[in-house]
């Protein structure tokens, strides 16, 4: 029997309360780890909720971004940004296209080259720091901090020019937001913009992920492309970490002391905060024929959600998922992804995140919430900042 509107549960982008999971999303779970839904587009879907099932599916390309008839695939969120990820190339085609851009990246975003910038980053973060200090308190770390430093961070790996960042930044939030009206008609000019960019830097290279493009062969379209996606994938997920790792930190004194007192724990500590940060489900994925999973038989071209921080709270991997503990290990989340869709960027996160922490927290110790927990909002979904609306915060 096929479900009715009404039976299907609605799966959405907000959440109730501060990290802590809708109960639509928990009762899914106990369910099954397939289960249909409705989308916010108004779409059906399949949402997977279970660690096990995650990684198989993780693991398996038959699950893919193509679609046969793109302009009509079931969207978790309509949006000019996210449709641009569905493609009618084939499945090998994607798949020999993504290894391409894995090869392409990891040049980039190799361990070594991003330890080699830890010194920057360290600068950007401390620099930050120094204006909120002056600015006076109480001031929203939101805004202030995790925001502007993760922006600064990562455009200066990527190696966007300062002067451009500002523009290149708001016409992003601006097509990216969840609102098609304020979204629409935008990509072209952003392309056009993050191109623009790229030919700078033909024209003055340096050590950072634009030159290596050009040093790739790349067109000046295809590198503000790359450009796009990298910004568009990596900063909602940095800023959203970063607020609430600090309010996990704030949650848990005892947590942040032993991360503070040892680099390595540290280290440990941005993992845990990556699996208990509890964000919407993926971005979407379609099967390219029949597949058995979770005991069900999804159809070929029906959209896949990967729940990935229902699979990171999943008590069948995880003791007390609920606890917040950094000295978790082994720590198999989801949020980097998994296998051949691993994040190349990981390593670039990983140093961003651990500097902004420990920076905040020494030159801050007395870091503490200017509101009631209760007051912290989460921000709206589709937008280029993840995280809180704001972040009061005194020191």
């Amino acid at each position: 029997m096929t479900a009715t509107d009404e039976e299907l549960p609605l799966v959405g982008v907000e959440r109730p309360s501060i990290l802590s999971f809708s109960q639509v999303r928990l009762d899914l779970q106990k369910k099954a780890p397939v289960c249909r839904i409705r989308t916010p587009a108004g779409d059906e879907a399949w949402l997977v909720t279970r660690h096990a099932e995650v990684k198989e599916l993780l693991q398996d390309n038959r699950l893919a971004r193509y679609h046969p008839d793109p302009a009509n695939a079931p969207r978790f969120l309509r949006n000019p940004m996210l449709d641009m990820l569905v493609t009618n190339t084939d499945v090998e085609t994607e798949r020999k296209v993504h290894e391409e851009k894995r090869a392409l990246y990891t040049k980039s975003f190799a361990a070594r080259r991003v330890l080699d910038r830890k010194s920057r980053v360290e600068v950007i973060a401390h620099a930050k720091i120094d204006e909120i200090i002056a600015a006076g308190q109480p001031a929203d770390l939101h805004e202030m901090f995790s925001t502007v430093y993760s922006q600064n961070a990562l455009c200066d790996m990527i190696g966007i020019p300062e002067d451009a960042r500002e523009e290149l930044l708001t016409q992003m939030d601006r097509v990216g937001a969840v609102d098609r009206e304020h979204a629409e008609g935008g990509m072209e000019s952003v392309f056009a913009f993050a191109a623009e960019v790229g030919r700078r830097r033909r024209d003055d290279p340096g050590d950072d992920v634009i030159t290596r493009f050009v040093e790739s062969g790349l067109t000046d379209d295809e590198i503000g492309m790359h450009v796009v996606v990298l910004l568009f994938t990596g900063l909602a997920g940095l800023v959203s970490h970063l607020d609430f790792g600090v309010l996990l930190f704030l949650l848990n004194p005892e947590q942040r002391e032993l991360a503070l007192d040892d680099p390595e724990i540290m280290a440990r500590a941005v993992d845990e905060v990556m699996r208990a940060t509890i964000g919407s489900p993926v971005l979407p994925r379609y099967t390219s024929e029949d597949m058995e999973v979770g005991g069900v038989t999804i159809p070929s071209g029906d959209l896949v959600m990967l729940d990935f921080s229902l699979a990171n709270f999943d008590d069948r991997v995880y003791e007390s998922p609920e606890r917040f503990d950094v000295t978790r290990t082994p720590n198999p989340h989801f949020t980097f992804g998994h296998g051949m869709r691993h994040c190349t960027g990981a390593p670039l996160v990983r140093i961003i995140m651990a500097v902004g922490f420990t920076a905040l927290f020494s030159r801050l110790p007395e870091l503490s919430l200017a509101v009631p927990q209760s007051e912290l909002e989460s921000r709206a979904g589709g937008k280029l900042a993840g995280g809180l609306e704001r972040f009061p915060i005194r020191w």
